[in-house]
């Protein structure tokens, strides 16, 4: 089996930086080493001893660049790459005038195969190593997305997106097809290779509650599958599922009484969270997904990333690709400073990248497996350069230590500053 060592700094977790203090489970070297054995870490240690140890492994001497777990994007749409950066709207209109016009044309396999893979370049070009993704009504839309991420050798999550109102002609199905599609996905692409099926309801107010049932049924089948949805984005969204659900407690009981809150659960957004709701979601160890260049660019609010993560809940990031609005995990750090910001914090470097690898791999249940810089996990890894632009590296030239130095990078970073990403112990740039 063929060994490969990557020289440069490093930077790895032992723990939870939202549970413990975070200079306790943080690991990082100077002059660190990370010893690849065919697609999985092998070891991470010091580079001169693992020089020694493996003499025989084909060397790649990144300098002073930054040695990470790759990039875990724990929410996004792929079918929104080409509409990402539109202006001018929040949910419900973004919905009715961006998203459901371009998710029409994914019934096109053609189409879907040529968008997917580029989604999937874009994720490598900003050292994103997995995607969680919606696709859409079409089975077409999934397999191009399951199909290109093998292709690469990438561990994906995706599902065929149901709904069977309030959408139009062309984008709903029936709660029976809904059931028998996805059914018929997950049993092709579960547990295949690198793909993970999600059972994916888009939310409850494109869903009848016939078609809810008929998707808890389906997860009640196949418990060991995700199932991605939304909750509490906006408020005028949460006003609109009252009317649609008037017997409902809350949004989240929507999705309780039909079979749809469970541990596997990934909510996205999670914004506007009553008191029943955040016990419940802790409750039954269910995961929230922080998007906050979402939140942001369609105005929905801020997340409470410090009172959730401090209180235990799983918390995954993500771009929320399109209504987010850059396909970076850097630049999603920087916007989930800003809002812990005005919400009256200061989220420290490590607990952001923390997020965006161990956290997100741990609202996945994937923890150990990826977003992990450690023995046993496949060797997705990203190497960043900590000086890739003029601006950023008169800034690091300054700094005292790593975060001093990294901070830069996380806040006015781009794809310039993804020197390399290896998927699978190969390299994925060249």
């Amino acid at each position: 089996m063929s060994k490969q060592l990557l020289l440069g700094q490093t930077l790895s977790f032992t723990g939870d930086p939202f549970q413990a203090d975070w200079s306790e489970v943080t690991r990082t070297s100077s002059r660190g080493g990370v010893l690849v054995e065919g697609n999985r870490i092998a070891a991470v240690g010091e580079a001169d001893d693992l020089r020694r140890a493996h003499p025989e492994a084909d060397v790649t001497d990144y300098g002073n660049a930054l040695i990470t777990a790759g990039f875990v994007d724990a929410h996004m749409h792929y079918p929104q790459t080409g509409i990402i950066a539109s202006w001018g709207k929040q949910l419900i209109d973004w919905l009715n005038t961006y998203t459901f016009a371009e998710e029409t044309r994914f019934s096109d396999r053609a189409y879907a195969d040529e968008v997917a893979g580029r989604t999937l370049d874009l994720a490598f070009a900003h050292g994103t190593t997995t995607l969680t993704s919606f696709c859409t009504i079409h089975p077409e839309s999934v397999d191009a997305f399951f199909g290109a991420a093998a292709a690469r050798n990438m561990a994906v999550i995706a599902g065929k997106t149901c709904m069977d109102r309030n959408a139009p002609d062309g984008l709903r199905d029936t709660a029976q097809s809904a059931y028998d599609d996805s059914k018929a996905l997950l049993q092709k692409w579960h547990g295949k290779g690198r793909a993970t099926y999600a059972i994916t309801p888009r939310f409850s107010p494109t869903s009848t509650p016939e078609q809810l049932e008929a998707l808890g049924a389906l997860w009640g089948e196949y418990p060991d599958c995700p199932m991605q949805t939304h909750l509490s984005e906006q408020i005028p969204e949460i006003e609109w599922v009252r009317s649609l659900f008037p017997e409902a407690r809350d949004y989240l009981d929507t999705y309780e009484k039909f079979g749809l809150l469970g541990p596997k659960g990934l909510y996205g957004h999670s914004i506007w969270l009553e008191e029943r709701e955040r016990a419940r979601l802790a409750e039954v160890d269910a995961s929230l997904i922080h998007c906050p260049t979402s939140n942001t660019f369609i105005g929905s609010g801020l997340f409470d990333l410090m009172g959730l993560a401090s209180a235990g809940l799983r918390v995954g990031l993500a771009t929320d690709t399109g209504g987010g609005s850059n396909f970076s995990m850097l630049h999603t750090m920087a916007a989930a400073y800003e809002i812990g910001q005005l919400r009256g914090v200061s989220v420290h470097p490590a607990q952001l990248m923390w997020l965006a690898t161990e956290g997100s791999a741990r609202a996945l249940h994937m923890s150990g497996e990826i977003g992990h810089l450690g023995a046993g996990a496949m060797a997705d890894i990203t190497v960043l350069d900590l000086g890739s632009t003029p601006a950023i590296k008169q800034r690091t030239d300054r700094a005292e230590h790593l975060w001093d130095a990294l901070f830069p990078t996380i806040m006015m970073g781009d794809d310039r500053a993804v020197r390399d990403v290896w998927i699978a112990g190969k390299r994925a740039l060249r």
